[in-house]
């Protein structure tokens, strides 16, 4: 019998290891504005930029960051209804980057969509050109009462290979309510 209870423990720790899950992130809950998503270990809130709601940058290299922007949004449209994920990525590219000083026109790598039980969400991946160098970007897009909400994740591109997983984790993680 003891033998068998070990042997459960040892299948149910080798299993448990093997687990793909959420490890090495934290939650982000704000009830108030109504939206979650992870964010990375390590990864501290900072006084957000203006026109953001919440901001986290890595302990050890500030540029590495999250930040989510609510906007208000005409007349109470849906996210469909503001467009393609092409066509509000290519919006995106054209108007609020510009403003961030960037050398060149951003990349536009990718646009997708997915559905949950309630709610419809752009995925944009990005890449942007500037005086300090190229960073990748991935952010994910929702509208709920009448609000857009924008989480991105951007990172120096020297960092995007070691970082893609995790920052594919923290952009879907994204929940508006």
């Amino acid at each position: 019998m003891r033998w068998i209870w070990l042997g459960l423990t040892f299948l149910a720790l080798c299993l448990g290891g093997c687990s793909v899950g959420t490890a090495g992130l934290n939650p982000y809950i704000d009830t108030a504005d109504g939206y979650q998503f992870l964010y990375p270990n390590g990864w501290v809130q900072i006084q957000a930029n203006p026109g953001a709601d919440i901001l986290f940058h890595d302990l050890i290299d500030p540029s590495e960051t999250v930040s989510l922007v609510i906007s208000p949004v005409k007349s109470g449209k849906t996210l469909a209804e503001l467009g393609s994920p092409l066509e509000l990525g290519e919006r995106l590219m054209n108007t609020a980057l510009v403003q961030a000083a960037v050398d060149q026109k951003p990349v536009l790598v990718s646009a997708e969509s997915h559905q949950d039980a309630k709610q419809l969400y752009y995925t944009l991946e990005y890449v942007v050109n500037t005086s300090t160098g190229s960073r990748h970007n991935l952010a994910a897009i929702a509208t709920s009462r009448g609000k857009l909400y924008t989480l991105n994740a951007s990172v120096p591109e020297s960092r995007w290979p070691k970082l893609v997983t995790t920052l594919h984790q923290v952009v879907n993680s994204f929940q508006v309510y």
